[in-house]
């Protein structure tokens, strides 16, 4: 089978580079091979053909259970030791489609006025333990926010023994899980041999059997104890029935619920790092954003944030210049394809960069600068911009994450004024499966109190 050209390295090396460097890595195949080039960036993957045209991934993404292309769930197979077999990511067509149906009521619509307040709550109650004149780590900070919200919005746990287990234990897991070392245990399965609890696989298997163990107490309460007022996403995946009248099994919730927990904590605490840094980073940004959400009017309405043209832009270059997710789930041709001078065979794998879309020259001009204006000059197609993937792999919580993001950032700006504690610049790092900021740190100038958070009984995001 002949597949577009790519680094001739051998292929343990080009996954090193890929685990280790991931940036670099793609950049340099696309400056030595252009916008579609093959690698190696997985054992059970071996040859991955890449594609950061909008072009190709338009066809790419809007072809998914065609003639043409199929995402199976088995190539996310790396994804099983954090999140199960059950996950909705390793699950493919009819079981995948379900799955999805029975996850998104969870996010969209009228659920997701219930949580406007709950993340202000949260923000406020971190931002209560910064000291001014202390420096603090801002990836802790944020990850403590998203911890909360997605456990008091996953579980409804507000406080109780089985709450502070679950935030301590899941820290701990997707913290040990963070560094390139940790991260080749996925990637290499002969490196997962359980030696003790001193091992790094068998201090992560032991981690993850105390969680498993929290999770189905959880749902066996649930299920003695009913309670129809409750409104978490654990209560209503309990009740959600498919289009057989089958409700999910326990091993069924328990993955979906660990998806939740580890996709919707870990990529939005790296998002609003990332932004907090860019915010600071240029007092230009900063001044903007400030006025805008100081030019507000009595209590924050959730609905009126969510839709602010600069806060928006803000976000939306955050997510572009150092996506979390750097590139969609894979695909798979099911026949022969043309695409873009490239004539693939049956069987081939291929991905969309998404860190090299949103890199391009002739969509973002200077697309190494932090500039949230562009996202105000010009709407761009979901090919050009597509930080949470696309077609029927696309992020669940899209809207969830986007939401959050606004209301944080919104809290922390108008409730107080921070500096970066030194001028070292930040990098991009490979952190577990995604990518984030290197450890910074800010320091507090002045607090100011905040503006309450207006319930709205409306729907806060139509979709």
């Amino acid at each position: 089978m002949s597949l577009p050209d790519g680094p001739k390295s051998p292929k343990i090396w080009q996954m090193l580079r890929w685990i280790t460097m991931p940036f670099s890595f793609m950049r340099g195949c696309n400056d030595r091979y252009g916008d579609c080039f093959t690698a190696t960036i997985g054992q059970k993957i071996p040859s991955v053909v890449f594609f950061s045209n909008p072009q190709a991934l338009q066809v790419i993404l809007t072809s998914d259970n065609s003639e043409l292309f199929d995402s199976p769930g088995e190539l996310n197979a790396l994804l099983e030791p954090l999140l199960g077999a059950q996950s909705v990511m390793g699950l493919s067509g009819d079981r995948h489609r379900r799955m999805r149906q029975l996850l998104m009521p969870s996010f969209h619509g009228e659920r997701m006025r219930s949580y406007g307040q709950l993340i202000q709550d949260i923000t406020e109650e971190v931002m209560s333990q910064w000291v001014a004149g202390k420096p603090f780590s801002v990836r802790q900070s944020m990850q403590r926010i998203s911890m909360r919200v997605i456990l008091r919005a996953v579980f409804g746990l507000n406080e109780g023994t089985r709450y502070q287990q679950l935030e301590r234990l899941l820290g701990t897991m997707l913290d040990r899980m963070s560094n390139p070392l940790s991260v080749s245990l996925l990637y290499f399965p002969m490196l997962r041999q359980d030696f003790g609890p001193l091992s790094p696989w068998g201090s992560f298997v032991r981690v993850r059997q105390q969680i498993d163990q929290l999770i189905y107490d959880e749902i066996a309460d649930r299920r003695s104890h009913p309670n129809a007022s409750r409104n978490d996403i654990l209560t209503l995946l309990m009740c959600a029935r498919d289009e057989a009248g089958e409700a999910l099994t326990d091993a069924e919730l328990r993955d979906e619920l660990m998806t939740l927990l580890i996709a919707g904590h870990e990529t939005t605490a790296t998002a609003l790092t990332w932004a907090l840094y860019w915010i600071h980073k240029f007092p230009t940004v900063r001044k903007q954003l400030l006025k805008e959400l100081q030019a507000l009017d009595g209590p924050l309405d959730p609905s009126v944030l969510f839709r602010l043209p600069y806060l928006n832009a803000v976000c939306c270059e955050t997510l572009r210049i150092y996506p979390v997710g750097m590139l969609t789930f894979a695909r798979v041709t099911k026949s022969r394809v043309e695409l873009m001078g490239s004539s693939l065979e049956p069987g081939t794998i291929v991905v969309g960069c998404i860190y090299l879309a949103h890199h391009r020259e002739d969509v973002y001009p200077d697309p190494d600068e932090f500039r949230p204006e562009r996202f105000l000059e010009r709407r761009y197609s979901p090919f050009e911009y597509l930080p949470f993937g696309g077609g029927v792999r696309r992020c669940i919580g899209m809207a969830f994450a986007q939401f959050e993001m606004k209301l944080v950032i919104s809290g922390i700006l108008l409730g107080f004024e921070l500096v970066l504690a030194n001028s070292r610049s930040v990098r991009p790092v490979r952190r577990g499966l995604t990518a984030g900021p290197s450890p910074f740190r800010m320091v507090v100038k002045e607090h100011r109190p905040t503006k309450p958070v207006q319930t709205r009984q409306d729907s806060l995001i139509n979709s």
